[in-house]
C-alpha cells in the first residue's frame, strides 16, 4: 500500500545532503555584484527538478565531458537574489516551502524566480496561495500584480484574477500613468478586458502614449512627423491596433484624435474608418485639420421642447443618407404625435398614439443632464412582442443640446432586430441598444454597447430616467 509517512524522512535526508558539501559537483553563482553568493549543489537533483537547470547543465556537461581536473561545474543566475534562491533551493531538495513565514513581496519574488527556473509545480502552488490568502494585498498593489502576471505566460491563474478584478472593480483599473511601463502583451490584455473600452478614446490616447514612450525620439505633435516617424509608430503599434474598437468613437473624437495618425493604421482599417465617418459624419476641409461643417437650411419652426430646427435638419440628412455639407434633397415636416410631459409616460399611451405609424423620429431628454438620445424607425411600431426588420433605421445622441456637432450616429447592423416591439416597452431599438423600460415612467432605461447597431451612442450602460420624450412622424412637405 502507498503510504506518505516515509516522505518526511526522505525530505529531511535530501536537505541534509544539501547541507553537506562532500558530494557536491556544481557551484551556482547567484545575484549581481556586489550581492553575489556561491551555492554548492548536486547536478542530478537540479536536473530532475528543474527543466531550465537541466537544459543549461546538459550544455555545461557536454562542454566539460572530457575534463577531469577536479574543478566543479559552474553556472550563473544573475536575475535571482541569493535570499530568494536559498528558499527555492530548499524546496528543490526537500519539497517543502512554508509560505506563511514570508512577506507577500518575497512570495512574489519566489514566483518570478520559479518561473525563470521552470518550476511549474511551484508556480501553480504560489499563484493559488496568493489568490486564496493574499487577495487584499494584491488588490492594494494591483498595478504591480497586473504587470507581473501578463509579462509571464505561466501565470494564467493570476491573469484570470486580474481580469475578474478589473471587471468587478473598474475604479481600481490600471492608472493611465502606468501604461507606458506595460509590456505589449499586458497592454493588449488590458485593452481586451478593460472597462476603458466603454470610452475608447481613452484607450486610444493611452496606446499612443505607450507607443511614443517606446520611441522617445518621436515628436509629440503628429503634424511634425516625417514619413519615417509614422512608420516607426506604425510598427510599434502593429499588434495593438487590431484590438481597439474605433467604431465606438463619435465623429469628433475620430477627427480630433485618430485622423491625425491615420498613416499608422493598416490600409484596410483606414479605408473602412474614413468611409464610415466620411459618408455620414464629416467632410474634411483640408488635410491638416478636418472640421465638422453644417449649412443651415430652414425647415421652419418645429414644435419641440427637446430639439431645435438645426437638429431636425441634421436628422433629415441622415434619413436621406446625405453628408452634412450636402444640400437637402427633400423637404420634411415634423408632425408631433406624442410628448411625454403632455400625454404621459406610460407604454400604453405610446402604443395607442404611435402604433401603425411609419417613419417616426423619437427624441429623448435624459434627466439630470443636457444629453439627447433618439432614433429613427422607418417602419411602424407594434404592440406585439416582436422584432421589426429594416435596413434604414438608426440611433443617435447629442451630448449637449447647444452643440449639434458633438453627436454619435449609429446605423443598424443586425437588420432582423432593428426595432424592438413590446407592450412593456416604449420606443426601443435593437437588442437593448436604446431601451425605454418602465410601464409608467421609463426610469429604468439604458443603452447597451453596440449589439444590433454599429456603435454605442452612450459612454455608459447605466440606467437613466427619461425627463421628457417626443415622437414625430416625418412627412415630406
Amino acid at each position: 500500500m502507498y503510504d506518505n509517512k516515509f516522505l518526511p524522512k526522505l525530505s529531511q535526508n535530501l536537505l541534509e545532503i544539501l547541507g553537506n558539501n562532500e558530494f557536491c559537483d556544481i557551484t551556482i553563482e547567484v545575484g549581481n555584484e556586489p550581492y553575489v553568493k556561491i551555492f554548492r549543489a548536486h547536478m542530478v537533483i537540479l536536473s530532475y527538478r528543474s527543466v531550465y537547470l537541466r537544459r543549461i547543465l546538459s550544455t555545461n556537461v557536454n562542454v566539460n565531458r572530457n575534463r577531469n581536473d577536479g574543478i566543479l561545474t559552474n553556472i550563473k543566475l544573475p536575475n535571482i537574489s541569493p535570499e530568494i534562491f536559498q528558499m527555492i533551493l530548499r524546496y528543490i531538495y526537500g519539497g517543502k516551502l512554508s509560505l506563511e513565514e514570508y512577506d507577500t513581496s518575497d512570495i512574489i519574488k519566489i514566483l518570478i524566480a520559479s518561473n525563470e527556473l521552470s518550476l511549474q509545480e511551484l508556480i501553480t502552488h504560489l499563484q493559488l496561495f496568493l489568490i486564496e490568502n493574499k487577495k487584499d494585498w494584491m488588490e492594494r498593489n494591483f498595478n504591480m500584480i497586473y504587470k507581473i502576471s501578463f509579462e509571464n505566460n505561466s501565470f494564467s491563474k493570476l491573469q484570470n484574477f486580474c481580469t475578474k478584478f478589473m471587471s468587478n472593480v473598474p475604479e481600481r483599473n490600471i492608472n493611465p500613468n502606468d501604461f507606458t511601463s506595460l509590456s505589449e502583451k499586458s497592454l493588449i490584455s488590458h485593452i481586451k478586458n478593460d472597462i476603458f473600452q466603454k470610452n475608447v478614446i481613452k484607450i486610444w490616447e493611452n496606446v499612443l502614449k505607450w507607443g511614443i514612450s517606446q520611441n522617445p525620439e518621436l515628436p509629440s505633435n503628429p503634424s511634425n512627423y516625417s514619413k519615417d516617424n509614422f512608420y516607426t509608430l506604425k510598427i510599434t503599434l502593429k499588434q495593438v491596433i487590431p484590438f481597439i474598437k474605433f467604431l465606438n468613437l463619435n465623429n469628433k473624437e475620430f477627427l480630433d484624435k485618430v485622423y491625425p495618425y491615420k498613416k499608422i493604421l493598416p490600409k484596410d482599417l483606414r479605408e473602412k474608418l474614413v468611409k464610415h465617418y466620411l459618408n455620414y459624419d464629416y467632410r474634411p476641409i483640408d488635410k491638416s485639420e478636418p472640421k465638422i461643417m453644417t449649412r443651415r437650411i430652414s425647415l421652419g419652426s418645429i414644435d419641440s421642447k427637446i430639439i431645435t430646427s438645426q437638429h431636425a435638419e441634421l436628422i433629415t440628412k441622415w434619413i436621406d443618407g446625405l453628408r452634412i455639407t450636402d444640400n437637402m434633397k427633400n423637404s420634411y415636416k415634423f408632425n408631433l404625435i406624442l410628448r411625454g410631459s403632455r400625454d404621459g409616460f406610460s407604454t400604453r399611451t405610446f402604443h395607442m398614439k404611435c402604433d401603425r405609424q411609419p417613419r417616426t423620429i423619437t427624441v429623448i431628454k435624459v434627466k439630470g443632464s443636457n444629453e439627447i438620445l433618439g432614433g429613427y424607425n422607418p417602419i411602424a411600431w407594434s404592440w406585439s412582442d416582436s422584432f421589426g426588420f429594416t435596413t434604414d433605421s438608426f440611433i443617435f445622441s447629442f451630448k449637449n443640446k447647444g452643440n449639434i456637432e458633438n453627436y454619435v450616429l449609429s446605423h443598424v447592423r443586425d437588420t432582423g432586430r432593428a426595432i424592438e416591439n413590446s407592450p412593456a416597452l416604449g420606443p426601443s431599438f435593437g437588442c437593448d441598444d436604446l431601451y425605454l423600460n418602465g410601464y409608467y415612467s421609463y426610469d429604468k432605461s439604458f443603452c447597451r454597447y453596440s449589439r444590433c447597431y454599429d456603435k454605442a451612442i452612450r459612454e455608459t450602460e447605466d440606467y437613466f430616467t427619461v425627463e421628457d420624450y417626443e415622437i414625430f412622424q416625418i412627412m415630406k412637405s
